[in-house]
């Protein structure tokens, strides 16, 4: 199998040396838009690296890893449907509906496949936790607090082009809530806070975020999110029900510290980033793709789910922008059609 990786930046690497060292793919060939970088990297794997993305194409691959800038997502994937390939892209599809809804009509014509890269599906935890809720353990489910918390805030010239907190970084507490409990969002309360630093209010965006989410069962879920936790990397979810309680992400790295006299001590190494907290989970996920790619498995996390984890932050941004409470009724799921 010879798969094109498209994106060799942070990501792109990680999942570039993961498909080098499968046992079912045989070659990459690498691009990017700085074309040193994936030499680089080609070179360090033993792989091949292309000028650009029509040779991608025109040297012929089986399947296609897309892991670009978010605003190249889109028309990548829609290249890759017409010409009948297997994609995987990291999240998101796009940064606005209509993109979205766009890609997904021209992957749904050609009858191809799309894998997302939500990689909290593939992580020990998330996965436990789905099973406790399917299995009864929890009873029934009543509250779930779901957080985000990235330690230092990403490069200024990068937030005007991220799409926002709730669509960069809640994005993934959306997706991994309606994953774990098999339940849809009906409606959202969101807000947020730019007290942080100025760049977060100079690109429309903020620091911190919170929102209240009612889910199709009248489950209550929270999820928030900031930039600055100091104190390291932290992603969580606990789920409560009339039984039992369990949380996802409570270990020896996570970046927090009781007040209690007999509580446990500080993390002595605590998390710093994604990349670490969910090194496997990114591994896995890439090598169920290599499954989808050859007819071993079905697809795990299509464009349908993108789009699901989407309605709900857009729903959360029109909430903030107009405080309000939103249904997700609201935001369309659908092209629609206009009347002539």
């Amino acid at each position: 199998m010879r798969i094109g990786v498209i994106g060799t930046g942070r990501i792109g690497a990680i999942h570039a040396n993961t498909l080098s060292r499968h046992r079912e793919v045989g070659s990459l060939i690498l691009t990017d838009s700085d074309p040193l970088r994936a030499q680089e990297l080609a070179h360090r794997l033993g792989e091949t690296a292309a000028p650009g993305v029509d040779e991608v194409f025109h040297w012929g691959v089986d399947a296609v890893v897309i892991t670009t800038a978010t605003a190249a997502h889109a028309e990548l994937i829609g290249r890759a449907a017409r010409s009948g390939l297997p994609v995987f892209c990291e999240k998101p599809i796009a940064l606005d509906l209509p993109g979205t809804l766009h890609a997904l009509a021209e992957v749904a014509a050609a009858g191809t496949v799309l894998q997302m890269g939500f990689q909290r599906r593939f992580d020990a935890g998330y996965v436990g936790a789905r099973e406790a809720v399917r299995s009864g353990r929890l009873g029934r489910l009543h509250t779930v607090r779901a957080l985000t918390s990235d330690q230092s805030p990403p490069p200024r010239e990068w937030l005007p082009l991220s799409g926002g907190l709730f669509r960069d970084t809640l994005i993934h507490d959306f997706d991994i809530l309606r994953w774990v409990t098999g339940r849809e969002v009906t409606d959202v309360y969101a807000t947020g806070s730019d007290a942080g630093p100025p760049m977060f209010r100079e690109a429309g965006d903020v620091d911190t975020g919170a929102a209240l989410l009612t889910l199709d069962d009248g489950t209550l879920a929270t999820a928030t999110a900031t930039r600055l936790n100091g104190a390291g990397y932290d992603v969580r979810m606990e789920l409560s029900g009339e039984l039992d309680t369990v949380v996802v992400g409570l270990d020896d790295r996570t970046p927090i510290a009781s007040t209690e006299p007999t509580g446990p001590p500080p993390a002595d190494k605590p998390w710093p980033g994604f990349l670490e907290r969910f090194g496997t989970a990114y591994e896995s996920e890439l090598c169920a793709f290599v499954d989808v790619v050859r007819g071993e498995r079905p697809n795990p996390c299509d464009g349908r789910q993108a789009l699901q984890a989407l309605r709900i932050a857009e729903a959360c941004e029109i909430s903030r922008r107009e405080r309000r409470a939103v249904a997700l009724a609201e935001v369309p799921d659908r092209v629609q059609s206009s009347c002539v």
